[in-house]
């Protein structure tokens, strides 16, 4: 069965990502074509990238390294659960994405974006690193409004517009996540005889 991880983007004390991705996974874990499970890089304590090796080698000499290759080694597919600072992703996304290459190719991902203008610009942000570690990024996308989603900008209370566009989302990132794994299967054949 497709693995999908839900990647909570935000360590922030008081984070208000933490809801989203609750919210995500108990949208999801009703399916039946995946199974989804929630990944907080707040678990992980990365510090800034403070590898020797660039992570394209896969030399990880770091503990919190090999921890973060092993469990997103997991999945076929994630579900990026966002916020948008300053028009971008989280540094702490950013850097949690760079500790890592081979783990990440060939796999699908999609996105939940929370802000002011519901997370937008950093999910575009995203889609461009998703590419250079060679990520399929399916269309649809969640976004959520501090304004009309989060009661006083900090409890979340989704509207239910939102579970169309989170629900055709699943169903093309499950798609595109059984997709890539031949991919991954073909690229490891062809390694293999060569």
């Amino acid at each position: 069965m497709i693995k999908i991880g839900i990647v909570l983007g935000s360590t922030r004390p008081g984070r208000i990502g933490q809801a989203v991705a609750q919210w995500v996974y108990d949208f999801a874990a009703k399916r039946t074509d995946a199974s989804f499970q929630l990944v907080d890089i707040a678990d992980y304590g990365l510090p800034l990238l403070d590898e020797p090796v660039p992570p394209s080698m896969g030399q990880y000499s770091k503990e919190h390294t090999q921890r973060w290759a092993a469990r997103i080694a997991e999945f076929d597919g994630y579900v990026f659960v966002t916020p948008e600072y300053n028009h971008g992703p989280s540094g702490a996304l950013k850097n949690a994405l760079d500790y890592l290459y081979a783990e990440w190719n060939n796999k699908a991902a999609g996105f939940v974006g929370y802000g002011s203008a519901g997370g937008t610009r950093a999910v575009e942000q995203l889609r461009l690193v998703m590419a250079e570690l060679q990520m399929a990024t399916v269309r649809s996308q969640v976004a959520l409004s501090l304004f009309t989603d989060f009661e006083n900008f900090s409890t979340f209370k989704p509207a239910a517009h939102h579970e169309q566009p989170l629900a055709t989302m699943l169903d093309q990132l499950v798609a595109w996540s059984q997709a890539m794994k031949s991919v991954r299967g073909q690229h490891h054949m062809e390694t293999y005889r060569s």
